[in-house]
């Protein structure tokens, strides 16, 4: 539907609505639907659903790697008295980009990764290990995780 009023009160801004529905075996699998700027034709309402539930899917997988996958995003930031909570939030949401930069560019990244499987199990290893050990760089650290022939450069005193 083009021009649809936004809300039922006056003013009210007009916008383009589409609706999916997924129905597999008489049961239904999938429902959404979304507001558009674009004009809903015949041909461009499958371009923008296709769009709509491409991006729903991406945000739901990555909020459910954030909450799940080693992130803690659902643990409460809120021990700070002022900015504390914002930028936790922030400094795990800069270590989800670096991981996924790292993820795609990096081949020893991917190797680690295909290692030991998970991201959880990334960050345990990740954990024992720099607790314990000190590294001179992220990729001797790498570097030791993928063969293990090379050992640190000393012994953590802490």
């Amino acid at each position: 539907m083009n021009k649809v009023p936004l809300r039922n009160e006056e003013p009210s801004l007009l916008v383009n609505w589409c609706e999916l529905k997924v129905i597999r075996n008489g049961e239904q699998v999938y429902h959404n639907s979304w507001v558009t700027r674009h004009d809903l034709t015949d041909d461009s309402v499958i371009q923008v659903s296709a769009a709509g539930r491409c991006r729903w899917k991406t945000e739901n997988e990555n909020h459910n790697i954030l909450k799940t996958k080693g992130y803690c995003l659902e643990h409460n930031f809120g021990h700070g008295k002022k900015h504390l909570s914002k930028v936790l939030l922030t400094l795990n949401l800069l270590a989800f980009l670096f991981h996924t930069v790292l993820q795609l560019v990096d081949e020893s990244y991917q190797k680690i990764r295909k290692q030991l499987v998970t991201r959880r199990g990334f960050f345990q290893d990740l954990r024992s290990l720099t607790k314990y050990l000190i590294f001179e760089s992220w990729s001797i650290l790498i570097h030791f995780m993928i063969s293990g022939q090379r050992a640190p450069l000393k012994a953590n005193s802490s």
